[in-house]
């Protein structure tokens, strides 16, 4: 005969596991369910609705056809170098300036980390009238009696890209900061002081000893940037709506513009899953690198 304690603790380890199963099921079936079925989407006949008709790689061939999606390609290699960059640049030089231990360090990280707070739509909209010639920068500028000053960028097809970057460096490097303040506020003071009492200057102390040793946090940055921006769209959408023309396509307003504009659900799909996979490409090793350092 079982007795009421051994089915208490038998209750007790299985609880955990029931209260969890639902949550566990639904997410198997609605994020990599959904992943399954767009796969076999990109591997399809569709267009206008599923059509579930294999033929194989073919809209893989028509996706690297596409002068559109090399257009998205470049852009992506152009906005994700930049951003990625200009994004850790700023939030280290940011970080060093506060571990200073200057006036006010609190209320500055605040205004620092407070674009993070916005969505990227809220970010894309306040840029897209900062930057517009009618009614932004170049205007209180030629207000001011500079009448040759110009700042098209927001409507000039070449330079459209970079009204991206601006953006999304700003919404970002905040964040940054705050990875590398973190990173510095763990550094072993000690180290420090002896190197100054070597005579170490403080910019060679952070040239030579500070900024290696964080390297870990680097890797963790690239990680997350890059992750941002692959899949950059609604600070896209918001800000240029792929415009000019398609000038300031990336694959993700790709993906949304022939999946669900123009009527290509397989053509959206295999681009889907050429966004997947590099995503993948760029996560996997860095959580397999994590998992074995833990280990």
């Amino acid at each position: 005969m079982t007795s009421p304690i051994s089915n208490a603790a038998r209750l007790s380890q299985w609880m955990p596991r029931l209260v969890i199963a639902p949550s566990f099921i639904i997410a198997m079936l609605f994020i990599y369910g959904l992943i399954a079925w767009n796969g076999y989407l990109s591997l399809s006949a569709s267009r206008l609705l599923p059509n579930y008709e294999f033929i194989g790689l073919e809209q893989y061939h028509n996706l690297f056809e596409s002068e559109r999606w090399w257009v998205a390609l470049k852009n992506l290699g152009i906005f994700g170098g930049l951003f990625i960059f200009c994004g850790m640049a700023l939030g280290l030089f940011l970080a060093i300036l506060l571990d200073q231990k200057i006036r006010a360090e609190g209320a500055l990280r605040t205004i620092y980390m407070y674009p993070m707070a916005l969505s990227f739509i809220v970010t894309g909209t306040a840029w897209k009238w900062i930057l517009n010639p009618g009614l932004g920068i170049e205007k209180v500028v030629q207000g001011l009696g500079f009448t040759s000053f110009q700042f098209d960028w927001l409507i000039d097809p070449n330079m459209a890209i970079y009204t991206v970057v601006i953006a999304g460096v700003w919404q970002s490097s905040g964040f940054v900061m705050a990875l590398f303040l973190a990173g510095l506020r763990g550094i072993d003071d000690s180290i420090l002081k002896a190197a100054q009492i070597d005579g170490a200057s403080l910019p060679r102390i952070y040239w030579r000893i500070i900024i290696p040793s964080l390297r870990p946090v680097f890797f963790s940055t690239l990680m997350v940037l890059s992750h941002l921006a692959i899949k950059s769209f609604d600070l896209v959408m918001a800000l240029t709506a792929g415009g000019p023309g398609f000038a300031t396509d990336l694959p993700a307003t790709y993906m949304y513009t022939m999946a669900f504009s123009r009527g290509q659900i397989g053509l959206g799909a295999a681009s889907a899953t050429i966004m997947l996979a590099t995503v993948a490409a760029i996560v996997v090793p860095y959580l397999y690198s994590e998992l074995r350092s833990k280990r």
